[in-house]
């Protein structure tokens, strides 16, 4: 319902690719988080969908990724003008310090501490807003991982 009522109110969606694998949800264990090796996940970006991605970027619109496997897909498809069409596998890795290419916000829920997920959005939103969010969520009893709630980062 969320994507049907955005798209009534004239927002251009574009859909992607990303098989998730089982290693998303897996802890990091590394004692640097540099030494943390990611899985392989395959994703695939049509041409449609680049055209809608590229044309909004033109126009300056913001790039709002639909969940962390979006958000990969789109950094990995990323070029210094937009997105590029392609598929394939990434083991993108993306924590606090990286900086985005395409993506400037996400809809996402609420990830498991220690995990790479949770390293995404803290590298979109900042650590400490993502905490911040986290406190006030545990308060208000919002249901957490992957069919809970979701969160709007910009």
């Amino acid at each position: 319902r969320l994507l049907q009522r955005i798209e009534e109110k004239g927002v251009k969606t574009a859909y992607i690719t990303l098989h998730v694998g089982l290693g998303t949800f897996r802890p990091v264990k590394a004692k640097e988080v540099e030494g943390h090796v990611m899985h392989s996940e395959y994703y695939r970006v049509d041409q449609r969908a680049c055209q809608t991605i590229n044309e909004a970027i033109e126009r300056g619109g913001r790039i709002i990724a639909v969940g962390t496997t979006s958000c990969r897909t789109l950094e990995t498809a990323a070029t210094d003008k937009g997105v590029a069409a392609g598929e394939g596998w990434t083991d993108i890795f993306i924590y606090p310090g990286y900086r985005f290419k395409v993506v400037d916000g996400m809809i996402t829920n609420f990830h498991l501490p220690e995990s790479t997920l949770i390293m995404l959005v803290s590298a979109l939103a900042g650590r400490e807003n993502i905490m911040n969010a986290y406190r006030a969520a545990i308060e208000e009893k919002y249901r957490f991982f992957s069919f809970g709630d979701a969160m709007l980062l910009i």
